[in-house]
């Protein structure tokens, strides 16, 4: 059987901006404040939450669609850091009931945005020539 790599980041990239995108409506529909308030919670400025809407709707629109990939994997990345030291720091390093990483979620979110920096888009991208495509 012939290898068709760029099939399957194609398939990594749809996957990875769905489930990503999905956060971000739910920031779109009041879930903006939640991060506001964990801001502030901590001493920084509310407007930092804004920040969220970038990695969790820009981000995973140009990851899905193959514009600046790596860069845009690069900011997923970050996100998914952010999102896990300003509310799953508690957890880090603890399993779940039912033996799992507390964090996997968020883990394999980060990890594939890193395999996506890493390899880019593939040849099924609206850009390709870029060197952060």
């Amino acid at each position: 059987m012939k290898k068709n790599t760029d099939t399957g980041l194609l398939i990594l990239r749809i996957l990875l901006a769905v489930l990503m995108i999905l956060h971000g409506i739910g920031k779109l529909n009041g879930g903006l404040e939640f991060v506001k308030g964990l801001l502030t919670e901590k001493g920084l400025p509310a407007f930092i939450a804004y920040g969220a809407l970038v990695g969790e709707l820009l981000a995973p629109i140009a990851i899905l669609i193959g514009f600046r990939t790596r860069i845009a994997a690069a900011i997923y990345a970050i996100n998914c850091l952010v999102a896990i030291f300003m509310v799953h720091s508690s957890i880090l390093f603890t399993l779940s009931e039912t033996g799992g990483w507390a964090v996997e979620l968020l883990g394999l979110y980060f990890f594939t945005s890193v395999a996506l920096f890493f390899t880019g888009a593939g040849k099924y991208a609206i850009s390709t020539t870029n060197n952060w495509d």
